[in-house]
């Protein structure tokens, strides 16, 4: 196997992914458990309030990526997140998504064991101290990435319901869509801002270790009817699918399992 042939089955999936990407081995790897008896309250954290700004032009297009949708959010201007954690301003780069076959498992971080059905992650890199994402990607504070738990209920999300309206026209690997329909990552964002933050790694490889994560605590409500247009996704390509009626195998499970916190301090900022 080699190193674009990654995925989530079992012989290309988490498990082996350190042999082709030492990094993923490493021991400040990402996901991890949020045990929240043993978060440490930080009140420094209060006195920075994380800042963001985004603007919906930034939104160009959305890809399937075979390993799930991923919005890219390198159109416009003047996007930025700071605050927090964070001593550096950061730009986001792009936005996707991982969920399960069933609203019983999906998110990547869990809390005291527990899964989400997704999990959305909005990730920025470094502008302050770099010149490109591909450079910050090589620097312990290089990313930073905001994590939002999906959970699923009866209401429809209105703004992720933008993205919904795409999935058609992205449900084979490689194919892209250009957003017409403005999205706002404001919208994605929750209003109970509290959060829990720790040093980590990408989750998918390479695994790199340049990532400050900032996980809220409150997750989006978000319909059974819009996790299951994301599970009809397939993994294949148009050119792979022209013998399979279906369009090869669902897109789902495309989550890496939680790795041991180890010697991290994992901190909140505000209680729920």
């Amino acid at each position: 196997m080699t190193t674009d042939e990654w995925g989530y089955e079992e012989f290309n999936g988490p498990m082996v992914w350190p042999k082709l990407f030492p990094q993923a081995g490493g021991l400040l790897q990402s996901p991890v458990n949020i045990e929240t008896s043993k978060s440490t309250n930080d009140m420094t954290l209060k006195s920075k309030p994380l800042y963001w700004n985004y603007c919906p032009e930034m939104c160009t297009k959305i890809i399937n990526t075979g390993y799930g949708w991923k919005v890219d959010a390198t159109g416009g201007e003047g996007s930025e997140l700071s605050g927090g954690p964070l001593g550096h301003k950061y730009k986001l780069e792009q936005f996707h998504c991982h969920w399960g076959c069933t609203s019983s498992k999906g998110s990547e971080h869990t809390v005291d064991g527990m899964p989400y059905a997704g999990e959305l992650h909005l990730v920025h890199w470094n502008c302050d101290k770099y010149n490109s994402f591909s450079e910050a990607i090589a620097h312990p504070d290089g990313l930073a990435v905001l994590g939002v738990f999906l959970q699923a209920g009866t209401e429809s999300h209105n703004e992720l319901e933008k993205i919904v309206s795409l999935i058609p026209q992205v449900a084979l690997r490689n194919q892209t869509a250009e957003i017409t329909n403005s999205i706002d990552p404001t919208n994605l964002l929750p209003e109970d801002v509290t959060y829990w933050t720790y040093h980590g790694s990408l989750t998918t490889p390479p695994c790199s270790e340049c990532v400050t994560w900032i996980m809220f605590k409150s997750p989006l409500e978000v319909s059974e009817k819009q996790l299951n247009a994301f599970r009809s996704m397939r993994t294949w390509t148009p050119e792979e699918c022209c013998s399979e009626a279906h369009g090869g195998p669902q897109l789902v499970n495309n989550y890496r399992p939680p790795l041991p916190l180890g010697n991290r301090v994992l901190r909140e900022c505000g209680a729920m």
